[in-house]
């Protein structure tokens, strides 16, 4: 494609993200089979759009029922939605698993600093049960960066862990503790910590194992139990490549590759980029390879500055493993 590469996605500032997402529409409506369908279902002639807001947003039902590719590939890496047994997962089709490793450590990095300074622990045990999880995927990536003999997955081996971050703590050494929700809450059920150089950032997921909590209820009982100033969280999803994070109050930034418009309820093509509040849809520009313009499920609300919260989901969808119910 013209102009557009890893290089220059990883590299834009976030004025220059309108002309590049601009690019990869084009690019991306020329080698998309499914997605031009889609763009010409809509009557919506390429050469007429000229913004971001005129761009369409491939519903992300579709990668549920099609492979959602520019061209045709041997994928890398398959990522599968969590889902229910009841539910058709969505499949993601990564041509190069090298694009996802590159966006996740510069999104990460951007905001946290080098993986290598941090022990990484994961409690995921949901989703290491099974295979093709792009989440999992991050987090044995960033265990293998960060070279610490303490970094490592945890089961359900909560003493251990518990024993593990007491050890680092008396240490000093600075730790992520990424986990599904509802295993972070199991753990901090038993346990109370008082966790200064711990970051504890949950990546959503009830799975119906718990009641379902709001996102404050859920941070609120968290700090309180493991002694942390602040809870932190990923939004982050199967069919997507890049990743937001909060560091407190559950308010989301995005590396500048990546944007977040919220779409009226009740017409879908009544976008928003400014403070309201409606149905997420997310431009990540790292979807070089399948598609770029993903509109979700997840019902938001945009704030100051670019940053934006989750609120739920569409009552009519199906549960996502990553939605946190919000009151």
């Amino acid at each position: 494609m013209s102009g557009i590469n890893t290089a220059s996605i990883f590299s834009l500032q976030e004025q220059g993200l309108e002309a590049a997402a601009l690019e990869v529409f084009r690019y991306q409506y020329r080698e998309n089979a499914l997605y031009q369908a889609y763009t010409d279902a809509l009557h919506i002639k390429p050469e007429s759009v000229k913004t971001l807001h005129q761009i369409p947003f491939l519903p992300i039902q579709f990668f549920k029922t099609h492979s959602v590719t520019c061209g045709t590939f041997e994928p890398e890496l398959v990522f599968e939605s969590s889902g229910t047994t009841q539910t058709v997962n969505s499949r993601h089709l990564v041509k190069d698993a090298g694009l996802y490793e590159k966006s996740f450590i510069a999104t990460f990095e951007r905001f946290y600093g080098p993986v290598e300074d941090f022990v990484i622990l994961g409690l995921l045990p949901s989703y290491l049960e099974r295979k093709h999880s792009s989440l999992v995927y991050m987090v044995q990536n960033m265990v293998k960066r960060s070279r610490h003999e303490a970094s490592g997955f945890y089961l359900y081996e909560h003493d251990k862990l518990s024993q593990k971050l007491q050890e680092l703590e008396s240490r000093g050494q600075k730790t992520l503790l990424i986990g599904v929700t509802f295993g972070l809450l199991d753990f901090a059920e038993q346990y109370a910590l008082r966790l200064e150089n711990t970051i504890v950032m949950e990546t959503g997921g009830m799975k119906g194992r718990r009641e379902e909590w709001t996102r404050q209820q859920v941070h609120a009982f968290l700090q309180e139990r493991l002694g942390c100033k602040a809870i932190h969280a990923e939004y982050g999803m199967t069919e997507l490549l890049s990743q937001a994070y909060s560091y407190e109050q559950g308010f989301f930034h995005c590396p500048p590759w990546m944007k977040v418009l919220v779409r009226d309820e009740n017409d879908p093509f009544q976008l928003y980029e400014e403070q309201a509040a409606g149905v997420i849809n997310v431009v990540d520009l790292a979807n070089l390879d399948s598609c770029a313009f993903i509109a979700t499920e997840d019902i938001g609300r945009l704030h100051d500055h670019g940053t934006f919260e989750v609120l739920g989901r569409l009552d009519n969808s199906a549960l996502r493993g990553c939605s946190l119910m919000v009151g």
